[in-house]
């Protein structure tokens, strides 16, 4: 897969990722029990996933409204947007997100320099957590794999992270991650995509089988 090495960006990426993964995880959600929502997440210690979905919405109808106030993302602005939204039902919280996944792509394609793609990354991050908190296949990967692998090696080389060689099973070409240049020989993986992105996003990988030698996991942590 060239796309992940290539340095043009193309804008129509992320709002295409978000498409997607709203085509399927907006009928999927919409189908399960109240109960369901109640769920820990075990990828976001504290939080349900209706916790996840509220902070998911939340972020996208600030990149849809524009509204990117100091502190936007920390912790506290995360608990707040959720705390928000906890006298909304479970359906308004859908719809906003359906909304957000819908509009944003467009208001993200606009920024300069694809200041905002990483938000569609970590919004697809989001609902793997979901899908794993459920016992649903398609975790960090299904019909979006392809374009997330994309966003995952341009942020991976925005953030500094160390070159990277992986050799993905269920990917046809290499992936080539982290910084462009350096000294330091690239680090090598060897597993599938599901795997790859659990390592760069502080996910659990228990029980899989995968190899890495050349960087600790911590350094590919892009939330860490």
């Amino acid at each position: 897969m060239t796309a992940a090495a290539d340095d043009v960006r193309d804008p129509s990426l992320p709002g295409r990722l978000l498409a997607v993964e709203r085509d399927a995880l907006i009928p999927l959600l919409r189908s399960r029990p109240d109960a369901d929502f109640a769920l820990p997440a075990a990828a976001c210690p504290g939080w349900t996933v209706r916790d996840v979905l509220a902070h998911c919405s939340a972020a996208l109808i600030r990149v849809v409204e524009g509204r990117f106030e100091k502190g936007v993302f920390s912790p506290e602005s995360n608990d707040r947007d959720i705390a928000d939204r906890a006298e909304w039902t479970h359906a308004r919280v859908l719809d906003e997100l359906e909304r957000g996944m819908t509009e944003a792509g467009e208001v993200i394609a606009g920024r300069a320099n694809g200041a905002w793609d990483a938000i569609a990354f970590g919004e697809w991050v989001h609902a793997g957590d979901v899908r794993d908190s459920l016992g649903e296949s398609g975790a960090y990967t299904g019909a979006g794999r392809s374009d997330a692998l994309s966003l995952l090696a341009r942020v991976t080389r925005e953030r500094g992270r160390p070159r990277l060689h992986a050799d993905v099973d269920d990917v046809d070409a290499p992936l080539q991650l982290g910084a462009r240049s350096g000294t330091r020989t690239p680090a090598r993986f060897i597993g599938d995509s599901a795997t790859l992105v659990r390592l760069y996003t502080g996910r659990a990988v228990d029980g899989a089988s995968y190899e890495l030698t050349g960087a600790a996991v911590e350094e590919l942590n892009l939330y860490g």
